[in-house]
């Protein structure tokens, strides 16, 4: 592996850089102002519009997706320090570079699996941040740590296929502009244990789609990710057409998609981390307890060190698994995807944990990020497959090598 950023990356992490500094930073308070004025959580406040058309005049635009044809056409090793960058807001950042989840992993799945139609009615508004987008997979009723546990029903009828089921944890679907929903569900129970799933297409305004609830984390809207919702789909009925891909392609296109997404997250924890150390040395700099800064206390340096160690260790891994999409695909990239997927998370919660108690009653309060921090990273323990699942597959494919041995 190089390094060094080339020269592309580095002219747009400069960018990046300078617009989190002059406009997103400066936006954090008034979003929040703005959302508590609105008086609803999962609201669009006016400022985010501000920021999108700023970031899209500065070329700042769609930067994950690696097809030319879609994106910025740069590589997983090229997105990762920006990735990394927008983890410092991500409250605002991605949405505003139109780099935030689900749309990012919706966009990824059918520019690789829909067909032409579905790209031009929906890929195509969603690359223009038009719409945004639901992804639909985890449901209440069974333990969707296993994706082939899904029940939710997806029947053909002549030129119609008819879905009944209820989901929850749907993210994107309580954004206001949420268009079309991505559904997984059962299209053939007798089949083999991972040729029954299928995806389809749904327009949120089906007759029969009906939101029930919008789903809070640790009490916070999670509105940067278009907030979660739980849905129930009774008799809603949509073109045969919508199939993304064919009958039974759903589990294998389910994790397609999450390879690419859970490197997005683990990129943005990064960055997380890399704000709450900041904001844990400033703290401790300015704070005095007892006669003396904080700063001087042994056990608050030992805190900072070992965030800067664990940090290096969670970027440079992180790193290596973009590397590895890259060259080998994320096949061949598989172990370091469930590896980064396992530590990432713990490391950002571990650093923002001990920036929270530099600062005392402030650092759970709405006065800093790091209460919001703590809460995303604590949940990506559990987005996209929890620690448990992940450790389990990994211990398996590491005893494999050792099989015949």
């Amino acid at each position: 592996m190089d390094f060094g950023f080339d020269g592309r990356t580095a002219e747009l992490s400069e960018e990046l850089g300078a617009f989190l500094r002059d406009r997103i930073h400066p936006a954090e308070p008034v979003h929040a102002a703005q959302v508590a004025a609105a008086g609803d959580p999962w609201c669009r406040p006016p400022v985010l519009a501000e920021l999108t058309a700023e970031a899209r005049r500065r070329g700042l635009w769609n930067l994950f997706l690696p097809d030319p044809r879609y994106g910025a056409g740069l590589t997983n090793l090229q997105y990762a320090p920006l990735a990394e960058l927008t983890g410092r807001s991500p409250q605002l950042a991605p949405e505003a570079l139109n780099c935030a989840a689900p749309d990012t992993g919706n966009m990824e799945l059918l520019a690789e699996f829909g067909s032409e139609p579905q790209r031009d009615r929906w890929l195509r508004p969603l690359l223009t941040a038009e719409i945004r987008s639901a992804f639909c997979m985890t449901e209440p009723e069974v333990a969707s740590s296993d994706a082939t546990n899904v029940a939710t029903r997806i029947v053909r009828d002549g030129d119609e296929y008819v879905i009944n089921g209820r989901k929850w944890w749907s993210s994107g679907a309580m954004d206001p502009r949420c268009a079309v929903l991505i559904v997984m569900g059962k299209t053939d129970p007798d089949a083999d244990r991972h040729r029954q799933q299928s995806m389809i297409l749904v327009p949120r305004d089906t007759p029969g789609v009906t939101v029930r609830r919008g789903m809070t984390v640790f009490g916070y809207s999670d509105a940067a990710h278009g907030g979660h919702a739980e849905i129930t789909f009774e008799d809603v009925r949509v073109p045969a057409a919508n199939l993304i891909g064919g009958e039974g392609d759903g589990f294998a296109i389910a994790q397609a998609r999450l390879g690419p997404g859970r490197i997005h997250h683990c990129m943005r924890l990064v960055g997380m981390a890399e704000r709450a150390l900041e904001l844990l040395c400033r703290r401790v700099s300015a704070r005095v307890a007892f006669g003396r800064p904080l700063a001087t206390q042994g056990v608050v340096r030992e805190w900072i060190a070992e965030s800067r160690v664990r940090i290096e260790q969670a970027r440079l891994l992180v790193l290596k698994t973009a590397w590895l999409m890259d060259t080998v695909g994320n096949r061949g990239a598989h172990t370091e995807i469930q590896a980064i997927k396992i530590g990432t998370p713990a490391m950002a919660e571990w650093v923002i944990d001990k920036a929270i108690q530099a600062h005392g009653a402030a650092g759970v309060s709405q006065d800093t990020p790091l209460a919001v921090l703590w809460a995303q990273a604590r949940t990506l323990r559990l987005a996209d497959g929890p620690d448990e699942v992940h450790r389990d597959s990994l211990a398996r494919r590491e005893l494999r090598r050792w099989a015949d041995g």
